[in-house]
């Protein structure tokens, strides 16, 4: 499980990760180091 968090997508809608609770979410993450 992850701690909800709030981010903008690519139009700048803010969205949460509580609002897809009962989906199956990939969260994709990256670093260069």
């Amino acid at each position: 499980m992850a701690p909800d968090f709030e981010i903008a997508d690519r139009n700048g809608k803010m969205i949460r990760l509580s609002d897809y609770r009962g989906k199956k979410v990939l969260l994709v993450t990256w670093a260069s180091w």
